[in-house]
């Protein structure tokens, strides 16, 4: 892998003072995202050493071929997935001129009804959203399918899973977006992962899976998942770039973050899915053992591996293939 504090410009093809001149020109732009997204960091050196390549990067691998390039971005829980598709989506589009659009695998939960109903008739902890599993795979090789027509004109109608409720929004509140796109962002906390071995399989991580998975059959599901349906979902993926957590203890943090502030938004509305600090604690349990493996090898084959401080900032970049 090549390791470096900022994004190579070899890859990138265009240097240091062109990345600080369009810094410069989207200043207002990187600014008023910060505000949106509450984020009182200065992001300054990291646009023009990271962000700005990258995106340039992504632009120079669209342009190579004739449809839409699929960019899955994986990253554990509160990594900042989110926040990488709004600034990529704006250097795309204010400095390079592409359309892109994310699409994040939150949105392609089971209903709860559906999850219900896997929980009873494969395991209980299926009721629970988040492991491949708990996902309508079907729904998003049509979304991918649709998202790369190159008609004008064409809407597409893509599903919200409200949190705050544990459900699918209904469909009058699902984002219209309309063809032609250039780039589609695929983001997910488990974008791109490989199964286990069956051995692994064998030892419970946590206290979760002790009590209430002691057979394996619910982490053994989850995984033959990862061999079928997803590994064809995650097959239409052109380019792999993963945020890199330093540990699981940053993912507990960060996670009760982001609840935090979902119960900050949805204060006095009546959402009842705001999750305590206890069960917040049970839900991170579900996610611990795919999390912990994704970390310990898939920085060995993502394309671009952007390694997160304790601080959430990035403070290395490293490469396994020319992106």
């Amino acid at each position: 892998m090549i390791g470096s504090n900022k994004f190579p410009a070899e890859l990138s093809g265009i240097d240091i003072s062109d990345c600080g001149k369009i810094a410069e020109y989207l200043s207002s732009h990187f600014q008023k995202i910060l505000k949106q997204l509450k984020i009182d960091k200065n992001l300054t050196e990291q646009f023009k050493d990271i962000y700005i390549p990258l995106a340039a990067s992504l632009s120079v691998k669209a342009k190579e071929q004739p449809a839409p390039l699929i960019v899955g971005i994986n990253g554990a829980q509160g990594s900042g997935k989110s926040s990488l598709c709004v600034f990529l989506e704006t250097i795309l589009q204010e400095a390079f001129g592409l359309r892109s659009i994310s699409l994040s695998l939150d949105d392609l939960y089971s209903t709860q009804s559906e999850r219900i109903l896997a929980a009873k008739r494969t395991h209980p902890l299926l009721a629970t959203r988040g492991v491949p599993g708990t996902h309508d795979i079907k729904l998003g090789l049509r979304l991918l399918d649709q998202l790369c027509m190159r008609k004008s004109g064409h809407q597409i109608s893509i599903p919200v899973f409200d949190k705050s409720l544990d459900d699918r929004s209904s469909e009058q509140n699902w984002r219209l977006v309309t063809t032609p796109f250039d780039i589609i962002l695929f983001e997910g906390w488990c974008v791109g992962a490989r199964p286990q071995e069956d051995a692994m399989l064998a030892s419970p991580v946590n206290e979760l899976e002790a009590k209430e998975d002691p057979e394996g059959i619910w982490r053994s599901y989850v995984n033959q998942r990862l061999r079928d349906d997803y590994a064809e979902l995650f097959a239409r993926l052109n380019l792999l770039i993963m945020l890199q957590v330093p540990e699981m203890e940053c993912v507990r943090e960060w996670r009760s973050l982001q609840e935090h502030k979902l119960a900050m938004r949805h204060k006095g509305t009546g959402a009842n899915k705001i999750m305590n600090q206890a069960e917040l604690q049970r839900f991170i349990m579900h996610y611990e053992r795919l999390t912990r493996h994704m970390l310990g090898e898939m920085p060995d084959y993502a394309d671009i591996v952007l390694r997160i401080n304790r601080e959430h900032l990035i403070d290395g970049v490293g490469v396994n293939s020319s992106p």
